[in-house]
């Protein structure tokens, strides 16, 4: 079980992401750091726990505005360790093999930002291209051929529920199990509702590869010990 912390940024401080309410949105407080900074969020995050990957969420990027370029270029060279997932609303074949060819990390393709799915048939192979099938609630939000198609699925596919994000519900294993189903040799990774060790065990007994979790870590349902036991024996 791989185990990915998440960090939503917008207007340049790291933010309560809760139900997908992108306009209710406000700066973290988190016992994990002082303040809002992505540098001090994202260092609180790594003392906790040595996380070998980190999902960031570009909030403004994916709203149509010009996102944390400059940010998130000086977040990778900061912490050089880390391979992130950066979801930025990248919606065009050449901007993403531009992004690919310049920073580091994975790019992710959300299908609530994608038009077609041109982008999905050109780069889909890519070893360094995510997919998130985002949901809200029952809605599926993006183009339905992405979601029909299978095979235009990358290595790497992301269950995003926004309306469980921060909510405490749990994880929907329903659409987890049929996503799951549907992605053959794919890994899925699970997305919103994970409250805390045992909701990571049932998802790891049901063959997803990792989930992305914020409030439980700020909150403490999962320490420092508990992400020792949990996460050690997987990455020793």
């Amino acid at each position: 079980m791989d185990l990915i912390p998440v960090i939503d940024l917008k207007g340049g401080v790291v933010v309560h992401a809760r139900r997908g309410e992108r306009a209710q949105y406000r700066p973290i407080e988190t016992p994990l750091c002082r303040g809002s900074a992505p540098q001090d969020v994202l260092a609180g995050l790594l003392r906790l726990y040595p996380f070998r990957r980190v999902y960031i969420a570009d909030l403004d990027g994916i709203a149509g505005g010009e996102g944390h370029v400059a940010l998130l270029e000086a977040l990778a060279n900061a912490f050089s360790s880390v391979e992130f997932w950066i979801d930025n609303g990248m919606a065009e074949t050449a901007r993403a093999e531009m992004w690919l060819a310049r920073a580091r990390g994975s790019l992710v393709l959300g299908s609530e930002s994608q038009r077609d799915t041109a982008v999905l048939e050109a780069l889909s192979a890519h070893p360094r291209v995510v997919l998130s099938l985002d949901f809200r609630g029952a809605t599926f939000l993006g183009p339905p051929g992405i979601l029909e198609t299978p095979a235009l699925w990358p290595g790497r596919v992301i269950a995003m529920t926004l309306a469980r994000v921060g909510a405490g519900a749990g994880p929907d294993f329903e659409r987890l199990a049929a996503l799951r189903a549907r992605a053959g040799a794919r890994e899925v990774f699970a997305a919103g509702g994970v409250r805390g060790a045992d909701d990571l065990a049932a998802l790891a007994a049901a063959g997803i590869a990792g989930a992305l979790v914020a409030s439980a870590l700020h909150s403490g349902a999962l320490d420092r010990q508990a992400l020792q036991v949990l996460l050690a024996p997987t990455e020793a």
